[in-house]
């Protein structure tokens, strides 16, 4: 398939008089959201200082002015910038200056958070009612390697960064995932995960254009506003990440669940059981893929991926332990499923063959070459593969635990957590050990049910896949985990806090698998 730019893709849709974008009770043509386009294109070039970088900041919800403005971004030469509103203060500020805005186009409700700080003499507009003079339909040429977006890192790890996003870079995964889906014109895309993030433009705005199919908007995900959104609007292809996936599935559940034109569902990071519940109570096909706002590695789950697998990597995708660099054995499981090389096994995702499509941080060398590194791409995700191999996530390199001398991942043992009906939601991490190396701590959220410590005990010591090492010293209880507004945990935080903290913690004693209350505190 050869490389579209988002311009090319706008063009294709100049004369569609056919709904383009829906949002709440308002529809557009596509024709009507290309020619808006072009006319904000057109103050776009009359405003921007074009000796600088022309870039220009966005700080709202899933609204048809953030489509628009990302249309007259790609027709004017112009770079958008996402930014997320739910940063604030001097983070938030930080994010302006670091991408070099030129200007900040705001909703409303949002420009009370820009009041006051210190954004470098950079202008503050009304996104709403920002004029758009008439201007025709007169784009600058693009390329698939021209910049288009700068769209932060959701932060996990350290300030968010911002990953240039090429015309290519969007418009490709866009195409493909159409073609891939055979959607079209018939088609109604339904887009709720927040627009200042990849997996909205890339896996949502992006696939809708390409197939010349609707775009319905949310402001915001809502759990409960699911279904009757996308019965509302015919939506018939969503994407999503995985925790708000399992929002959805928590909802109650009604008889008629089923009846609704949904056929796709496409995104990442969905656990495995919500994959099954939420194909059998919706009636349609869940597809989950790995991948990361940058860009450098993706693949996706197929029929035949065993459950709790992310799926076979590509030819050019390749498991390397990171410290020596060579690629790393198959896992090896004994009798009770347990990885039994975990050391040999366990490495980092890294294409072997290049960037992809990682274009590179903006204004931030030492990260890119932390990700290109002898001309490959290196993500950070740890993973094990099977003899067959089906590669299993295994956390982050800075999720890696050290106990006894053993190196640990934190997902493996997330997911046995996660298989108590009393457990909705799960983090592990690591706290000092007093000696030397780590302790595995765990914070858990229970579904409504009490959880007794010496039930939890229990069900632990009938995990036969649950090493001795992976045992968590401590858990501690919590309403919710914290999250960024993309929905990733913030473990740095709860580390950070370790048994310094509020809520209920258990201790296990030795090696048995006995919990007492260690403290307990509002």
């Amino acid at each position: 398939m050869s490389v579209p730019t988002v311009t090319e893709l706008l063009l294709a849709r100049a004369g569609d008089e056919r709904p383009g974008l829906r949002f709440e009770d308002e529809t557009y043509s596509w024709a009507e959201h290309v020619h808006a386009s072009a006319r904000r294109a057109g103050d776009l070039r009359a405003t921007l200082e074009w000796d600088k970088p022309p870039h220009v900041g966005i700080l709202a919800d899933n609204i048809p002015a953030f489509s628009v403005l990302l249309g007259a971004c790609a027709f004017a030469g112009a770079v958008l910038v996402g930014l997320n509103p739910t940063r604030r203060g001097e983070a938030l500020a930080r994010d302006i200056r670091l991408a070099d805005c030129q200007f900040v186009l705001a909703e409303r409700k949002y420009q009370p958070l820009l009041e006051g700080l210190d954004l470098g003499g950079i202008g503050v507009r009304d996104l709403e009612s920002w004029p758009s003079a008439s201007a025709p339909i007169d784009p600058v040429p693009a390329s698939a390697d021209d910049l288009l977006m700068l769209i932060f890192t959701s932060g996990t790890s350290g300030d968010p960064k911002a990953v240039r996003c090429t015309h290519g870079k969007i418009a490709f995964p866009g195409a493909m995932l159409a073609e891939r889906f055979r959607l079209s014109t018939s088609d109604t895309v339904y887009v709720t995960m927040p627009m200042f993030h990849s997996n909205a433009i890339m896996a949502g705005w992006a696939v809708g254009l390409a197939a010349g199919a609707g775009i319905a908007l949310r402001r915001r995900f809502s759990a409960s506003g699911f279904l009757p959104d996308v019965r509302k609007f015919g939506a018939t292809y969503a994407n999503y990440v995985g925790k708000p996936l399992s929002y959805v599935v928590a909802t109650p559940p009604r008889p008629d669940d089923a009846d609704n034109p949904l056929r796709l569902v496409y995104g990442n990071e969905g656990a495995s059981a919500d994959l099954t519940a939420f194909e059998e109570r919706f009636g349609c096909k869940v597809i989950d893929a790995f991948g990361s706002t940058e860009g450098g590695v993706g693949f996706a789950r197929t029929d035949d991926t065993p459950p709790g697998s992310l799926g076979r990597p590509a030819g050019d995708v390749a498991i390397l332990h990171p410290h020596t660099g060579r690629p790393c054995p198959p896992a090896v499981f004994d009798s009770d499923g347990r990885l039994a090389n975990a050391e040999e096994a366990v490495g980092e995702l890294v294409n072997t063959a290049g960037a992809g499509w990682f274009a590179g941080y903006y204004r931030d060398p030492e990260a890119d070459s932390e990700r290109l590194r002898g001309g490959q791409f290196h993500t950070g995700d740890l993973a094990y593969a099977d003899a067959a191999g089906f590669c299993y996530f295994a956390g982050r390199l800075g999720d890696w635990l050290r106990v006894d001398g053993e190196n640990l991942g934190t997902a493996p043992i997330e997911r046995i957590l996660l298989r108590h009906p009393a457990i909705a939601d799960a983090a592990v991490y690591a706290v000092p050990d007093p000696v030397t190396g780590d302790q595995v701590m765990a914070a858990i959220v229970t579904a409504g049910t009490p959880l007794d410590p010496a039930e939890f005990g229990r069900f632990l010591a009938d995990q036969p896949d649950l090493g001795p090492k992976q045992v968590p010293r401590y858990v501690r209880t919590v309403r919710e985990l914290p999250r960024t507004s993309t929905f990733k945990v913030v473990k740095r935080r709860l580390s950070a806090e370790g048994l310094n903290c509020p809520g209920v913690i258990w201790e296990r004693a030795g090696q048995d698998l006995a919990y007492t209350t260690l403290s307990s505190s509002s």
